[in-house]
């Protein structure tokens, strides 16, 4: 499919990433921790390990995997409140977003009963805070398991495979790839992706936010987001080697 061209921030074309950097090992008491960076918006992904299973899960002999996120007072232009009893309702849908995204790949039977908890921080918002969390997530999970395994918890990593999110959406009539903030907020159609490395899909959040959309529109975004979740599962490994 031919891509228009725009006028895009750093002067990338229409089916481009934003520049992406996952760093890894930001965190010296995480077993595993990931800061990914994508254009402006950042976020601090931190894995922990611990004994022990939810009480619910107990006698099954598995694992567990979750997540939090949050989004930082200054990470936003305008100062956001921290969260504390009141918990805001998108950061909620986001963690358990995050937490089954995670646990996709998790062979959970041979994590054993542990629990690995996930926490996103947004440092900095810019847009596809949930991409980038999910796709950062992924990174300081397998650490953290890596660590594990070198500690004599576990006998390997009881990873199946990578998992990555991206979002798409329909600016000005334009197919776009992975949204800042200045385009997601005016965006007719809204999409995200979350997907392996197999390229099989985990989760499709799509809305026509001003306008419905057709099936040859979704196929679009949807060649779009495969694109972008190649790529980022590519940056994952590089990030690892």
């Amino acid at each position: 499919m031919e891509y228009m061209q725009v006028n895009r921030a750093n002067g990338r074309a229409a089916n481009e990433l934003r520049p992406v950097k996952l760093t890894r090992g930001v965190m010296k008491h995480a077993h595993g921790s990931c800061l990914a960076e994508f254009g402006d918006t950042r976020v601090l992904c931190a894995a922990t390990i611990e004994e022990g299973v939810p009480g619910w899960r107990k006698g099954a002999k598995a694992g567990w995997v979750t997540a939090e996120y949050a989004m930082l007072p200054a990470s936003t232009g305008k100062r956001c409140k921290r969260e504390y009893a009141n918990r805001k309702g998108r950061s909620m849908e986001i963690e358990r977003l995050i937490g089954r995204s995670l646990r996709t790949v998790v062979n959970m039977k041979a994590l054993g009963e542990y629990t690995v908890t996930v926490d996103c921080d947004v440092i900095q918002a810019d847009g596809g805070t949930r991409t980038a969390s999910i796709t950062g997530a992924w990174v300081a999970l397998h650490d953290a398991l890596a660590m594990w395994v070198e500690a004599g918890k576990i006998e390997r990593i009881p990873l199946t495979g990578q998992v990555a999110a991206i979002s798409m959406g329909v600016v000005d009539g334009n197919t776009m790839l992975d949204l800042d903030y200045s385009e997601d907020s005016h965006a007719e159609v809204d999409m995200n992706l979350v997907a392996t490395d197999t390229g099989e899909i985990i989760e499709l959040q799509g809305t026509g936010e001003q306008a419905p959309f057709d099936r040859k529109r979704l196929n679009a975004l949807l060649d779009l987001g495969d694109k972008g979740i190649a790529e980022l599962i590519e940056l994952q490994r590089q990030a690892l080697a």
